[in-house]
């Protein structure tokens, strides 16, 4: 369950696939959902940074989540999609297979993430939600994007 998030109250997310799951990401992250565009790379950042695009003027760096997530080969079709974020004061764009739709959790259908031990970090998952019988993966992805490994945005303190 997410710190911002009140008891018995449900939560919009963002559903989108990479490979065959479903992911979920808070809904007010979300700045605009558009098509996959060639990225200008930037010499010397991990593979899974794609490069930056001119997104009305600002800058914005783009990551490839399947490549993030060590997903296999990544193929951009015409469902490939970036989605713009808005994490911590930051924009960032994370490149996905596709966007099904918008779902509503409430606390009953958010089970706790699973444990692996210590060589696998989970630290980024809220837990896994169930939509008609089907597993959606939820991700802080603030959590995510301020990870040591991503150091893309940097957590204000509170």
């Amino acid at each position: 369950m997410q710190d911002n998030q009140e008891p018995g109250l449900s939560h919009e997310y963002l559903a989108f696939t990479l490979g065959d799951e479903v992911y979920g990401i808070d809904i007010l992250t979300v700045q605009e959902i558009r098509s996959y565009e060639t990225v200008t790379k930037i010499a010397n950042t991990p593979d899974f940074i794609k490069g930056v695009i001119n997104l009305r003027g600002v800058i914005v760096p783009v990551v490839d989540m399947r490549i993030k997530f060590q997903l296999g080969n990544v193929d951009y079709t015409q469902f490939t999609v970036v989605i713009v974020l808005n994490v911590c004061g930051r924009v960032i764009g994370m490149v996905v297979d596709g966007v099904s739709d918008v779902i509503e959790l409430g606390q009953g259908q958010i089970h706790a993430k699973p444990e692996f031990g210590p060589g696998l970090d989970t630290q980024y998952l809220i837990g896994l939600g169930t939509v008609d019988g089907r597993l959606v993966v939820l991700v802080d992805i603030e959590r995510l994007m301020s990870s040591n490994d991503m150091a893309l945005v940097t957590k204000a303190a509170a």
